[in-house]
């Protein structure tokens, strides 16, 4: 076991993609590919499921020739965009619709109705979560009351549902495990925290049938074994876990009070709450950071919908940048962003706000705001939005004295470094900020008995980390302030 590698495939929003480590957490190869984003309406993301798979396989296949065969690979390690529905057929394996992306808005109408026939509070005491199109109960009943393909698969008692996590094991076991772990299942509505099996009066409240939804399972240990004739031998699954409670293990967050924030498409920061069960009393989520031998840890959370996807239509849409590496340079280029403002609602509000119908902003805009102005107040909107949590975390008793950063944004030092300046604590980066497939080969490094248990495996594979301490000075994070307080409230 010494000498094989870990395998960890790494299932975002914008691609996919299989990288190799060592036992140490050494990187050995990547292979990525980049994913078709869908958006027919306003306010709908979709993914193609097939597209999802066959990427994925391209990616692993590349990683397992890289390793020299299935027999060099110890263990594989998944994680995954979370709250993205599939529906598939149990018959043919083949997926049944689109994916409904976590960033959809399409059943923020459903949610409502819940919510004013009094159900949130039993929703909110249960699963921690809050009635929002975010989660993936709702995607479930949408596609049952809108699809004929889904509610015919549903009739026939063929009907699998699942997150990315679980159409993934299906397909690299051939349909021999339809299975989710606590993590994932947890960001459903219809798994209570404290609960091991789906909640048969959540899953009656949102109209989800139990039979057509996946069994919940530990995120480290023997999961499941892939299909040998996909990578030529049987590779054991050992390790899953959601993209943000991986990346809070892989920055050896393993502690409560331990904090960290990834800036991807969304930004979302968890601390660890230990093994009580979370009441967040400030609009924040209660969610499931592990579950290792039946035992839970939990996790409080704060989700940013619009973070890397901002400086994307930047990019792409608005054409002001033609990389996202540009950002850094614009923002030094000046010495403020001259009152500009942006609210980056472009999929609603998050956490604190939960505002799932508000629009983004560009507010102070003059004859005098360019290119510069902008993009800088883009990267300014991640402290504000930040800083948003930070007090509302403060609230619930959970008070950050240093915030651990990771994610493709992190890299940019300018950004780092106004995160630092605005929440006035101390910043820490790793220098290999993949912390996401980090914490999936750690799970799957303990599923696979390398490592005892998670301190082990942290005290192995866990690098070295840059420090970033707060400058700015009251009166320039007091104006900024302000003015995002007002771009807030005209929302």
């Amino acid at each position: 076991m010494a000498d094989k590698l870990i395998l960890v495939l790494d299932e975002g929003t914008t691609s996919t993609r299989a990288m190799l480590f060592t036992r140490k957490g050494t990187p050995m190869g990547s292979a990525q590919e980049e994913l078709t984003q869908h958006y027919p309406q306003d306010g709908w993301v979709e993914h193609d499921a097939g597209e999802i798979w066959d990427k994925t396989l391209r990616a692993a296949r590349a990683m397992v020739e890289k390793a020299g065969g299935a027999d060099k690979i110890a263990a594989i390690g998944i994680t995954n965009q979370r709250e993205t529905v599939v529906a598939w057929d149990r018959e043919t394996g083949e997926p049944l619709a689109r994916a409904i992306v976590w960033q959809d808005r399409r059943t923020a109408g459903f949610c409502s109705e819940l919510k004013n026939a009094g159900h949130e509070a039993l929703v909110r005491m249960k699963t921690g979560l809050l009635l929002d199109p975010y989660f993936s109960g709702t995607k479930m009943r949408w596609m049952l009351d809108h699809d004929g393909e889904v509610a015919d698969a549903a009739g026939r008692g063929a009907l699998a549902f699942g997150t990315v996590e679980s159409w993934l094991v299906w397909k690299l076991t051939g349909g021999g495990a339809h299975i989710s772990d606590a993590s994932n299942a947890s960001r459903t509505l219809l798994m209570a925290l404290d609960g091991a099996e789906w909640d048969a009066n959540l899953c009656a409240l949102l109209g989800v049938p139990q039979d057509a939804l996946p069994r919940i399972v530990d995120n480290a240990g023997e999961l499941a074994q892939t299909a040998p004739e996909l990578f030529g031998g049987t590779i054991p699954i050992c390790g899953m876990a959601g993209d943000q409670q991986a990346a809070t293990i892989g920055q050896g967050c393993l502690s409560p009070g331990e904090t960290k924030a990834t800036y991807g498409t969304g930004a979302f920061i968890l601390a660890n709450f230990g093994a009580d069960l979370p009441k967040p009393e400030n609009r924040l989520l209660g969610t499931v950071l592990h579950q290792l031998d039946g035992q839970r840890h939990y996790a409080i959370e704060g989700a940013v919908f619009v973070a890397g996807s901002l400086i994307q239509y930047l990019r792409d849409t608005l054409g002001l940048i033609d990389d996202a590496q540009e950002t850094e340079a614009l923002a030094r280029s000046i010495d403020h962003s001259g009152g500009v403002v942006i609210v980056p609602a472009l999929s609603g509000l998050g956490a604190p706000h939960w505002l799932p119908d508000a629009r983004a902003s560009i507010s102070g805009l003059s004859f005098a705001s360019g290119k510069a102005h902008i993009v800088r107040a883009a990267l300014e909107a991640m402290a504000h939005q930040t800083a948003d949590l930070a007090q509302a975390f403060a609230d619930d008793d959970v008070e950050w004295t240093r915030l651990k950063i990771d994610g493709g944004m992190t890299a940019n030092n300018w950004m780092a470094q106004d995160i630092a300046d605005f929440l006035q604590i101390e910043v820490i980066r790793p220098q290999f900020v993949e912390t996401t497939a980090l914490g999936a080969a750690m799970l799957a490094a303990v599923g696979c008995r390398i490592y005892a248990d998670l301190d082990a495996a942290a005290q192995a594979m866990i690098g070295e980390v840059e420090s970033f301490q707060p400058a700015m000075s009251d009166y320039d994070r007091n104006r900024r302030d302000v003015h995002w307080a007002r771009a807030i409230e005209k929302l």
